[in-house]
């Protein structure tokens, strides 16, 4: 099992998307890679990190890709952007026997659902997904496939009120468990990659059993 030690932006509250890279290069020296191949029927593999830090009341998450080609057809939250170029960050909160997913397309399109399983999910409405502050190097824009050779980014500021079924109040010295995820489900090559291994037969990312470990220190 992978496990983070998360580390903690002291004094550090209501922070804009675009101050992400800033904040988290001064505390993560290095990515954490998105490159486990579960699957050998889906064997494409891009380039994919991610890095992750916490303030009093927010998680900062940032991913960066390189892949052949991105797509963004989803404009809007809550549509189906695990079809596009996506980004996904899946959460237990401490003792809960529900996690939460947090899908987000190249384009900051983004859901978020709640509960014990796959097909136990509640969605989170416009008001729960519109709390996370978004930027991506990409724009807001929807567009076809299309090949693509640079690298793009998504930065995330997920305030602890976006977990809707929880009361966060902390996450200092906690340890949670978690994963997290690139795939491209309509892509014309698609692909389902983790960060935190999943053995199962079919591509399948809801598998709260197969989760790393993420422990928030100071």
């Amino acid at each position: 099992m992978k496990k983070i030690f998360v580390k903690k932006l002291s004094d550090t509250l209501n922070v804009k998307p675009k101050e992400v890279d800033g904040l988290l290069s001064g505390i993560c020296s290095e990515w954490n890679l998105i490159q486990t191949v579960n699957w050998p029927e889906y064997p494409y593999c891009p380039n994919v990190g991610f890095r992750i830090g916490y303030t009093d009341d927010s998680i900062l998450l940032q991913y960066k890709v390189k892949e052949q080609t991105v797509l963004a057809l989803c404009g809007h939250d809550n549509e189906d952007v695990w079809t596009d170029s996506c980004v996904e960050f899946f959460l237990m909160p401490d003792g809960a026997d529900i996690y939460y997913n947090i899908e987000t397309n190249c384009i900051g399109s983004a859901l978020i659902g709640c509960g014990q399983n796959r097909s136990d999910r509640q969605r989170g409405d416009e008001s729960i997904v519109s709390q996370i502050k978004r930027y991506s190097t990409l724009g807001t824009d929807t567009f076809a496939e299309k090949p693509f050779d640079e690298e793009w980014s998504v930065s995330l500021v997920i305030p602890f009120t976006a977990f809707f079924k929880s009361n966060i109040d902390s996450l200092e010295g906690k340890t949670l468990k978690a994963n997290f995820y690139k795939c491209g489900d309509h892509l014309s090559i698609p692909y389902f990659l983790s960060w935190n291994p999943i053995k199962t037969e079919q591509p399948n990312f809801h598998q709260p059993n197969y989760f790393g470990e993420l422990e928030f220190i100071k």
